[in-house]
């Protein structure tokens, strides 16, 4: 069935409310971690005299990614080893990509400027060290380029979802090459990585993935009813180019292999700036 933008809220509002207790009871357990995260992250910034490095704030999203999946009921399991170093690009589906990525291992992302104005989410994803980008202003990725460098040189690994939005996972659309650039001048190792759910109750492209014109809180709302959520990472084989196109289209069929689908043919030809929420 496909959705309206006008049915989907309250298809998910009635999803939601087929569970009342459950999700009323996980919506107080998140807020409960959100709110010992913020303390937790606030004790930690006066620790260190208020400079908080890139890896010291990945940690922090490590250590609380795990206990806000515990009570979100969220399953993470992985095929193969994630990079210490470098980059990570991958698929991406909706905003529970991130702490999927990050009770794995630190990272620190890369996300849309819109973010930083989400209320909750864009205090956390600033706390984490994220790095906003307007996807429609092409000298802002040239400042993010120079931004980038002092995460990789800190130790850390900067993840990327280079299509530039969100999907269902049924397909991966083609990697824009321009946040790619640093990776390529430097030589940082890129990582591909294939992101994917299953669902016991309800359907991933409806329920987890957060795309076309969805509205956050029904869907996290709906989220929360469901009974179990499995994710699975596959990490592939660092790869490492001088000309980010073509770096982005090796990149892109990685991804698509990974995740067992065709590439297309045009894959990684657009040079855009992009990144999903």
């Amino acid at each position: 069935m496909v959705l309206s933008d006008d049915d989907q809220p309250t298809v998910c509002y009635t999803s939601a409310m087929r569970h009342p207790l459950r999700v009323s009871w996980r919506l107080a357990g998140f807020i409960a971690v959100v709110i010992a995260a913020l303390v937790d992250f606030f004790v930690r910034w006066v620790a260190c005299g208020g400079r908080m490095d890139y890896p010291q704030r990945s940690r922090w999203l490590n250590c609380w990614a795990g206990l806000a999946h515990r009570v979100l009921q969220v399953r993470v399991t992985c095929t193969g080893t994630p990079p210490a170093r470098g980059m990570l690009v991958g698929n991406h589906l909706g905003y529970l990509d991130i702490t999927v990525l990050s009770s794995l291992r630190p990272f620190v992302f890369v996300a849309k400027a819109d973010v930083r104005r989400w209320p909750v989410i864009g205090q956390l994803a600033t706390c984490a060290g994220s790095l906003f980008v307007r996807r429609d202003q092409r000298s802002d990725v040239v400042r993010l380029a120079s931004a980038a460098t002092p995460v990789v040189e800190q130790g850390s690994v900067l993840v990327l979802f280079p299509e530039g939005t969100s999907s269902d996972g049924r397909s991966v659309l083609p990697f824009h090459s321009s946040l790619l650039a640093p990776a390529a001048s430097t030589g940082w190792p890129v990582t591909p990585a294939w992101i994917t759910y299953t669902l016991a109750d309800g359907v991933v492209a409806d329920d987890v993935c957060y795309w076309r014109d969805m509205t956050f809180v029904p869907h996290f709302l709906n989220l929360l009813s469901k009974r179990a959520i499995n994710a699975h990472v596959v990490f592939g084989t660092a790869i490492t180019g001088t000309d980010r196109k073509d770096l982005a289209r090796r990149l892109h069929a990685a991804v698509c292999g990974l995740g067992g689908l065709p590439v297309p043919p045009a894959s990684g030809s657009s040079t855009a700036p992009g990144y999903g929420a």
